[in-house]
């Protein structure tokens, strides 16, 4: 039995579903307890999901015990979505610019839930993210670029050209010193990598054409990637190249 299998187990014994996952969030700490989180949305309904978006960050800081639950909460959304409940498309981008880093990947986390269901469903209503703040655009990237997700050539062809679209996004009237510009250009510092590995040859020649950016942070960008073991093992002489072209 694995551990998630585990969990559901547990939770179906337990007399408060919310109370089990405060006891074993994991919180405070470096790590909230992702297989919990795994098994809570398998089990979960509306009704469970719904009330713990209520922990706001007011009431549930950064590293407390109940922002496990606005973590579970956002996650949740992703599976209601599957299940048709499409108007939670809206609350799933509003929570995409939460100010606490473990929500903001409960909607990358939602993002895959949807397109591992329906790949198609997802495409067709990131849109609004796409155009929208860097939150917005941080939490498509990181949502798409799962290699469950792209694993075949029109899947990843499909990421590979909505990434172009945030990276070149991305240094439109930007603040290179914001928090949120920030955490795109993170995301963006790996989201290429596995993208690439996917779908090399829709990849390789789309990353080369942001060399013709004049622009630090895509350079930043672009050496991040080059640095990720996934192109290092899967095209050196290929890496190398494009390392010399942008020294």
């Amino acid at each position: 039995m694995t551990r998630i299998e585990s969990y559901i187990k547990e939770l179906g014994n337990a007399q408060d579903l919310k109370t089990f996952l405060l006891k074993n969030s994991n919180l405070p700490g470096p790590r909230g307890n992702l297989e919990l989180m795994q098994a809570f949305i398998e089990i979960g309904t509306e009704k469970d999901f719904i009330p713990l978006l209520d922990y706001t960050p007011d009431k549930a800081p950064v590293n407390s015990l109940e922002e496990f639950l606005a973590f579970c909460g956002t996650v949740g959304l992703g599976k209601l979505i599957t299940m048709g409940h499409y108007k939670y498309f809206d609350k799933l981008r509003e929570k995409a610019s939460d100010p606490r880093w473990r929500t903001r990947e409960a909607v990358a986390w939602a993002l895959q839930l949807i397109g591992k269901k329906d790949f198609g469903l997802l495409v067709k209503n990131i849109e609004p993210c796409i155009m929208g703040n860097n939150l917005e655009k941080r939490a498509v990237a990181a949502g798409l670029c799962e290699p469950a997700l792209i694993k075949n050539n029109q899947n990843s062809t499909i990421v590979i050209e909505i990434i172009d679209r945030i990276t070149r996004l991305s240094i439109i009237n930007k603040n290179s010193k914001s928090e949120e510009f920030q955490a795109l250009r993170k995301g963006l510092g790996y989201c290429w990598s596995v993208a690439i590995a996917a779908n090399p040859a829709k990849g390789k020649p789309v990353f080369e054409q942001l060399l013709t950016i004049n622009d630090p942070d895509v350079r930043w960008i672009i050496k991040e990637n080059l640095k990720k073991n996934r192109l290092l093992k899967m095209a050196p002489e290929w890496v190398a190249y494009i390392q010399k072209k942008i020294t």
